[in-house]
């Protein structure tokens, strides 16, 4: 017994058009980065236009992400959707961004002691026009980040383009001041040492999803104790807790029952307690009778 999940109720469908604006802003911003970071030279704004390219290609994932996982099945074959679409897209977004952090840190490593010629002038102006850019894009999709796991990947690779902008244009204002081109090389790899972080903490909500560990809060033991407090419930084993993608928290469990037990009642009841206190959206519950004992309990 459980909720249906309709792949229109899935969560990062409704953020679909905001993947869609901030897709468009990066990609128009990103063509006159990259040419700015070709003619200035300077490698925090090569740094910054690879990420904000490499931003481009995540949120366009995304984008496609949200419509393959709302699609519905046709074969019989994905019987639990094409959910976990949108996890996938996340992992790419590490890839991407483990990617650059090392191209960047491999150039800048080229460059120690003998910075390349760097003009501050396109850095600084880049540099501001890409915070304001990646600003907007934070506010359209900050709501759906909390949400959607997708989104989120989405989210942090812009609030990474937003570190790079800044380190753009402090590494300019540096130069400008000191007349040294070291300071780009340093914050060069300084936003690629911030990239690498944040794909790292990315890529571990990914790996617990397609690992399928319990749901971030869920304590297994508290589960069974609440569904062992149901009335006529004496047993609770088997029960397993995994996230299906984002919003959609899945549970299966085997609950033994006295011979008198009203299975509906308590069917109902162990779902609520399910749904609401450990918000799991699909529960598929096994009912056993305590005198028949009609299941071992597995081992995984």
């Amino acid at each position: 017994m459980g909720h249906s999940h309709s792949p229109a109720a899935h969560v990062g469908a409704r953020y679909r058009n905001r993947l869609l604006v901030v897709f468009v802003l990066v990609v128009v911003f990103m063509a006159a980065e990259v040419a700015a970071a070709i003619l200035s030279g300077s490698l925090a704004l090569l740094a910054d236009a690879g990420h904000m390219t490499a931003d481009a290609v995540t949120l366009g994932a995304a984008y496609v992400a949200t419509r393959v996982a709302t699609r519905v099945d046709t074969t019989g074959t994905r019987t639990y959707g094409s959910y976990r679409a949108e996890v996938f897209a996340s992992g790419l977004a590490v890839l991407i961004m483990l990617g650059v952090a090392v191209l960047v840190a491999v150039e800048a490593l080229g460059r120690i002691g003998a910075p390349a010629e760097v003009s501050t002038t396109p850095m600084l102006v880049v540099g501001v026009l890409g915070l304001l850019v990646n600003a907007l894009s934070m506010l359209i999709l900050r709501a759906g980040a909390k949400e959607s796991l997708n989104v989120k990947g989405a989210y942090l690779e812009v609030i990474a383009d937003a570190a790079g902008s800044v380190g753009v244009i402090v590494a300019g204002a540096l130069i400008l001041v000191t007349g040294d081109g070291v300071w780009d090389v340093v914050v060069g790899l300084a936003i690629a040492a911030f990239v690498a972080v944040r794909a790292a903490i990315l890529g571990r909500e990914v790996l617990a999803v397609l690992g399928q560990h319990a749901p971030r809060g869920f304590d297994a033991a508290a589960a069974v104790a609440d569904l062992r407090a149901v009335e006529d419930v004496v047993e609770v084993h088997d029960l397993h807790a995994w996230t299906l993608t984002s919003g959609m928290n899945v549970a299966t469990a085997h609950l033994m029952v006295t011979a008198t037990a009203d299975l509906q009642t308590v069917l109902a009841t162990a779902q609520s307690v399910l749904s609401e206190r450990y918000e799991i959206a699909h529960a598929t519950l096994q009912v056993e009778s305590a005198a028949s004992r009609q299941c071992e309990e597995v081992t995984w």
